[in-house]
């Protein structure tokens, strides 16, 4: 895609959250409910197959396309923008490395907006280390038996399949395609969440649970080399969700405060008042500039210096998020913990991009190893 037809399809998916996703947010929050609108109305413009090749069912659209799209519908409904980005990530693997065979299995019908898929790395015992996870994939007559759990999965009900990281031996781990009907394969105790409570999180739990031979995705012991090369593009879609729920505060922020009178003068006149707005205004573009600085290097190669820049937008995306969205309650005086204003649910919602795809201190970490050890970084190596 030019630059102009970005802006078009960026105008696009921003009328769509505001007509179809935006007045059904607040209620989606309260209830704890799946967003169905929202998935209506991606499936109406065909949002859920952007990432998907053509040939199977989607839209082909690149890493900029999708970041601009989960963006915008963040900028109005948190859990609404997590719902579509999930499925993107959980297949992601199965694109880049999974036969063809399999492809055609799972991928139309996801890419249709028919059914979710869900990415499963988390275990009880943490998130950030990949290689302490304990689930096993046991090799058996006919396919794989599976024992273990999965904790925070995002998307668990809707989705009807699950990619799974496990290990196979005790220095290898594999890709395992679960269908949610499996053999040996239950859900657990819905969560009770701060924010992003629109998108169903639960447990999975793998008990001598079978997945045939074909649902493995590439070689059954490159799971990990996958995972982190798919970690990759999933930190841009995921600093895209903090940055959209940033910039839906400051929209809100600047709407509230050019409409209310203290004092007998216009709020948004109060020089601290603007001190903040053009704070955060400066912290929104400038996350913006390095988060589209990664997608362009991402689309480049898959290698150090991508995965460097990933770690550095989904940094600064989320702890701008957090920051803006909690100035915007400030700015809205008492009215902000209120429910009945968008603010407070948008900060609820940044947190947990804070924590999750690899809490921000492991992200700064590795933006430390990029920064000593990657040839091209601009610094000696040590």
């Amino acid at each position: 895609m030019k630059l102009h037809e970005y802006e078009e399809f960026r105008h696009q998916v921003r009328r769509l959250a505001q007509e179809k996703i935006r007045p059904h947010a607040g209620v989606v929050d309260e209830e704890s409910r799946l967003p169905r609108d929202s998935i209506d109305a991606f499936r109406a413009m065909a949002l859920n197959g952007l990432p998907f090749p053509e040939a199977l069912g989607g839209a082909g659209g690149d890493l900029m396309s999708q970041v601009i799209a989960v963006e915008e519908v963040a900028r109005v409904c948190g859990s609404s923008s997590l719902v579509l980005l999930i499925p993107w990530a959980a297949l992601t693997p199965l694109v880049w490395f999974g036969s063809e065979e399999l492809k055609q299995e799972i991928v139309p019908a996801v890419a249709a907006g028919q059914c979710g898929a869900s990415f499963c790395l988390t275990e009880p015992g943490g998130g950030s280390d990949l290689r302490g996870i304990r689930t096993r994939a046991e090799r058996v007559a006919g396919g794989w038996r599976i024992n273990g759990q999965k904790r925070f999965i995002s998307n668990v009900g809707w989705s009807d399949w699950y990619a799974v990281l496990a290990r196979v031996s005790d220095n290898a781990f594999g890709v395992f395609m679960l269908h949610c009907d499996a053999p040996g394969f239950r859900i657990g105790r819905h969560e009770r969440k701060m924010g992003m409570r629109g998108s169903p999180t639960a447990d999975l739990i793998f008990e001598d649970c079978m997945v045939p031979e074909h649902r493995v995705v590439g070689d059954p012991e490159r799971g990990h080399d996958y995972m982190i090369q798919t970690l990759t593009y999933t930190r841009p879609l995921v600093s895209a969700q903090a940055l959209g729920l940033a910039q839906g505060a400051l929209d809100e922020a600047v709407t509230y405060t050019a409409g209310r009178d203290q004092f007998g003068t216009r709020v948004s006149r109060f020089q601290m008042v603007r001190g903040m707005v053009a704070d955060m205004a400066i912290a929104v573009e400038s996350a913006r500039a390095l988060l589209y600085r990664t997608v362009e290097i991402a689309g480049e190669s898959n290698d150090g210096r991508a995965r460097g820049f990933a770690s550095m937008a989904k940094t600064l995306c989320s702890d701008t998020a957090m920051k803006v969205t909690t100035d915007a309650v400030q700015l809205h005086g008492g009215y902000g913990y209120m429910k009945d204003y968008a603010v407070e649910r948008m900060m609820r919602d940044a947190k947990v991009s804070q924590i999750w795809e690899g809490t921000n201190q492991i992200q700064r970490l590795l933006v430390a190893k990029y920064v000593y050890d990657e040839p091209g970084s601009g610094r000696a190596r040590v």
